[in-house]
């Protein structure tokens, strides 16, 4: 996947200069640059949900019919936004394996379960389905999810399911009412924090993408970022950008603590 950014040639004239600028001139660039990782995050994500992906396997399998299964992909992988719907989800998953939707409800779930049996089976795939945001799926629609795993009383699953969310969406899992579902997640993960050092690295790293070699940010101004933020990379992002804009407003060369400070009474300010 390819981004492609273009500018004015007398903006790359001045990117050039960045290097050696002062705070007064990199600061809108430095915004910027915290951004744009932002934006083109949003866009693969967005891309994600819409399409779906094959990769080879190495060797190719078996299907249970004993023929060799297609030697270009063995596993395909369907997304699916958690705002669609009952009924959108699985319009999406029957779209994303090659078969046409039907039209009613009573009639799309059968063919989507028949889909997802039929990669399995037949094709000697392991259809992966990804829903991002999965916090918001409600109750119906995580249901029928627990339900499309209901396959050959439970010695065996059609298909593979990831549901990437917030941390609500691990306490909404131990809710009692989700407990059939509960009960089949065989591998759970949340991502923690960044630690200290890392969201260090990760400042430098995005004042690099905008063109500063040196330190912008002292130790002090990092070490009460990753406090208040606690490591979470968006908060770390808005309390930058704003001790950014202090430092540029008291005319200093460098992010220290007391730019921080005001960044922090800023960004909590009710």
């Amino acid at each position: 996947m390819d981004f492609q950014i273009t500018s004015k040639s007398s903006d790359r004239a001045h990117l050039r200069d960045f290097a050696r600028a002062p705070i007064s001139e990199i600061v809108a660039t430095a915004i910027v640059g915290l951004l744009l990782v932002e934006a083109i995050h949003d866009r693969v994500l967005k891309r994600s949900r819409v399409s779906w992906s094959r990769r080879r396997p190495s060797p190719a399998p078996k299907s249970n019919s004993g023929r060799r299964a297609d030697p270009i992909s063995a596993r395909t992988s369907a997304a699916a936004a958690p705002t669609v719907g009952v009924r959108g989800i699985h319009h999406q998953i029957v779209a994303a394996l090659g078969h046409r939707p039907l039209t009613h409800h009573a009639t799309l779930v059968p063919q989507t379960v028949d889909a997802l049996a039929v990669e399995q089976d037949e094709r000697g795939r392991t259809p992966v389905l990804v829903i991002d945001e999965a916090h918001l799926l409600d109750h119906d629609q995580l249901e029928s999810i627990r339900m499309l795993t209901n396959h050959d009383m439970d010695s065996s699953s059609p298909f593979a399911c990831l549901l990437v969310g917030q941390p609500t969406l691990r306490r909404r899992m131990k809710l009692g009412v989700l407990a059939a579902l509960d009960q089949r997640i065989g591998l759970r993960y949340a991502m923690p924090p960044m630690t200290p050092e890392e969201t260090g690295s990760y400042l430098r790293h995005h004042i690099t993408l905008a063109g500063r070699s040196d330190a912008l940010f002292s130790d002090d101004a990092t070490a009460l970022i990753h406090q208040t933020s606690r490591g979470y990379p968006r908060a770390v992002n808005n309390l930058a950008v704003q001790a950014l804009v202090a430092a540029f407003a008291s005319d200093k060369a460098i992010v220290d603590e007391s730019s921080t400070r005001a960044a922090v009474a800023e960004v909590t300010a009710e």
